[in-house]
C-alpha cells in the first residue's frame, strides 16, 4: 500500500459515492468528495463521519464503478487503492480530465526515464529490449504517448523496479515543476 500513498495524484474535487456492505447484507451508500485521483487509486473526503468498510466500491459521477481497498485513514480522509490494480485508459478518461491525464503520462514518462538512466540504458537500448522504436520511447518519456501495460511491465523487469514505482511512484523533481 505504501506505493499507492506515494502515487502522483491529480487534484479534482469531484463528487462521488462510496458504497459498501455493512456486514449484515445491506448496502450503504455514502456521499464523498474525490479530492484527487491517479491511475492506482483515489483520496476521498467523506461527507459524514460514518465508518467505511476496508473494501468498497467508489462510484464516479459518470457512473464508473471501481472496487477499492482502504490504504490509510485520517479522520474523514481515506486513501484508497484500486482493488484490480491500475485503471485502464478508458477508466482514466472518465476519472481524470485531459489535462490530468497529460500530467499523469508525463509523470510515468519521467519515472521511466529516471529508472532507465539509473540502470545505464540509452533510449535506443531500452526501446530495442521492449520491442519498440526509439522514437516511441522518446515520446513516451516526454509524456506524449501512452505506454501499453505489457511494455511497462517489461520495462519494470528490465529496469529492476516495481510496476507501481513506474506508474505511481514519487515523481522526479523536473515533473513537479511542470
Amino acid at each position: 500500500m505504501s506505493d499507492h500513498r506515494a502515487a502522483v495524484r491529480h487534484h479534482t474535487l469531484r463528487t462521488g459515492i462510496v458504497e459498501f456492505d455493512n456486514g449484515s447484507g445491506s448496502t450503504v451508500s455514502v456521499p464523498c468528495t474525490i479530492r484527487n485521483v491517479s491511475g492506482s487509486g483515489a483520496r476521498l473526503q467523506l461527507n459524514s463521519s460514518l465508518w467505511v468498510a476496508e473494501q468498497f466500491t467508489l462510484i464516479f459521477r459518470s457512473g464508473l464503478r471501481k472496487g477499492c481497498r482502504v490504504a490509510w485513514r485520517k479522520g474523514r480522509l481515506i486513501g484508497s487503492g484500486f482493488a484490480d490494480g491500475y485503471a485502464s485508459p478508458d477508466e482514466q478518461a472518465v476519472m481524470m480530465t485531459a489535462d490530468e491525464q497529460s500530467r499523469h503520462r508525463l509523470g510515468i514518462g519521467a519515472r521511466v526515464k529516471a529508472a532507465r538512466e539509473t540502470r545505464g540504458y540509452t533510449e535506443e537500448q531500452l526501446a530495442e529490449r521492449i520491442g519498440a522504436a526509439p522514437s516511441f520511447l522518446s515520446s513516451a518519456e516526454k509524456g506524449e504517448a501512452d505506454i501499453p501495460l505489457y511494455q511497462l511491465m517489461h520495462m519494470a523487469d528490465l529496469l529492476m523496479v516495481s510496476l507501481d514505482q513506474l506508474v505511481a511512484g514519487a515523481a522526479p523533481d523536473e515533473v513537479d515543476a511542470a
